[in-house]
């Protein structure tokens, strides 16, 4: 019978190494588990198993195929499946995402050549990021990893959600914008210039036109030869706010510009609130300490007004102070979150009441958008209204004017 080498975790959560004889993997993981011996990687000895990894190719992992593979993940380690075969399964379903699949076989290979999960999925940041590893490292050591990884799949599928729930409300008015965009162009590019030849072979000599029609056929004219132009400058000024927005100077001023907009500020204050409590409740429930929750808070945040704010609230805890003193200082987040926090901390369940502070502010936000909307759809249709409205009466002010000429004659 073939001897395997293992790795694996007993009651204490100590890591143990040994080998066994066994018929088959499956005979020796089930030696193992009745000796309660969590298997975590198991190789044939005097046989490489290495797998020779091609370089991985470019590619991303979107959230929601990484909430998938985190509820997936957590399902196989609470019924009892070795570490290292729950990922070759899910590295063999992904075949949609070759990137993820390459990723998902690199850290099967490093657990299997005995690295920690953390340490495998900390060397792959542009999928699971410092939230991610940390949890998990988390997980691996209290023992909890499917309880972790359960916590982490609900952290992301909530994050998934509100951020589809604001995609989708987009959708309308922006789909409304463009085609006013183009019904506006198509007006002034194609119909402007045929009432135009109209007006000039009616006029008489020295005769001009209203002062509305003229304004309407020069922009009409200027869009028709210099549209190209007009393209490049738009391009040009996205180009630029975007390498703006790179540097901190930048970021700093637009964020903190779109949190004073008018009712899209106080949607995006409480998308970030709902945000900061939800990670925060989740890396201190997972067993996160508290000063690592808040750096990673802070730089998971999305918006860097509210992740300089968590940057001094965790400064101040260093310094020996309550969590919630350093929130009110800080003057951005709402008075009836930093009362919430104040309770939570003095009760010893912060992890609880930020978890309802997220699912308050989920709702707010889904209300808030909807009052949005409800406001946007009679402003958008008003604006319609006006400018078409406005291009219409320019171009019959001319023949309501050659119509009281004819009739005076």
């Amino acid at each position: 019978m073939p001897t395997y080498v293992f790795v694996g975790r007993n009651q204490l959560n100590q890591q143990v190494r040994g080998e066994r004889t066994a018929a088959n993997r499956e005979q020796l993981e089930s030696m193992l588990r009745r000796e309660q011996v969590t298997v975590l990687s198991v190789q044939e000895k005097g046989r490489d198993t290495a797998i020779a990894l091609p370089k991985l190719a470019g590619g991303s992992v979107s959230a929601k195929e990484l909430a998938i593979f985190t509820r997936q993940f957590s399902v196989m380690i609470d019924a009892g499946l070795p570490l290292v075969q729950c990922l070759e399964i899910l590295a063999s379903q992904q075949d949609k995402n070759k990137y993820f699949k390459q990723v998902l076989t690199q850290v099967r290979s490093d657990v299997e050549s005995g690295s920690t999960l953390s340490d495998a999925m900390s060397k792959h940041p542009k999928v699971f990021d410092n939230l991610y590893t940390n949890m998990v490292a988390a997980g691996e050591t209290g023992g909890i990893l499917d309880t972790i990884l359960q916590r982490l799949a609900t952290f992301i599928e909530k994050i998934v959600k509100l951020r589809s729930d604001v995609i989708s409300a987009l959708i309308y008015p922006a789909a409304v914008i463009v085609l006013a965009v183009a019904v506006i162009s198509v007006i002034m590019v194609v119909v402007i210039p045929a009432f135009r030849n109209i007006f000039e072979g009616l006029l008489g000599p020295g005769e001009r036109l209203p002062l509305p029609t003229e304004i309407v056929i020069g922009i009409s004219a200027f869009l028709a030869s210099y549209w190209w132009l007009l393209l490049i400058a738009i391009v040009g000024i996205a180009l630029s706010i975007r390498s703006w927005y790179g540097t901190p100077a930048g970021r700093l001023f637009i964020d903190r510009l779109m949190l004073k907009i008018p009712l899209i500020g106080d949607i995006l204050l409480k998308i970030a609130v709902a945000r900061f409590s939800r990670t925060l409740a989740t890396l201190l429930s997972s067993g996160v300490p508290i000063l690592e929750s808040l750096d990673i808070t802070a730089r998971t945040a999305g918006n860097v007004v509210i992740g300089n704010a968590i940057n001094r609230v965790r400064d101040s805890i260093e310094q020996g102070q309550t969590i919630v003193e350093p929130l009110k200082a800080s003057g951005v987040f709402p008075s009836m979150v930093c009362q919430m926090i104040g309770v939570g901390e003095q009760t010893g369940a912060l992890d609880a009441m930020l978890s309802k502070i997220a699912d308050f502010y989920e709702l707010e936000v889904d209300a808030a958008i909807a009052n949005l909307l409800t406001l946007i759809e009679p402003i958008m249709i008003g604006f319609l209204g006006v400018t078409i409205g406005g291009i219409v009466i320019a171009m019959y002010l001319p023949l309501f004017t050659l119509v009281g000429k004819l009739a005076g004659r």
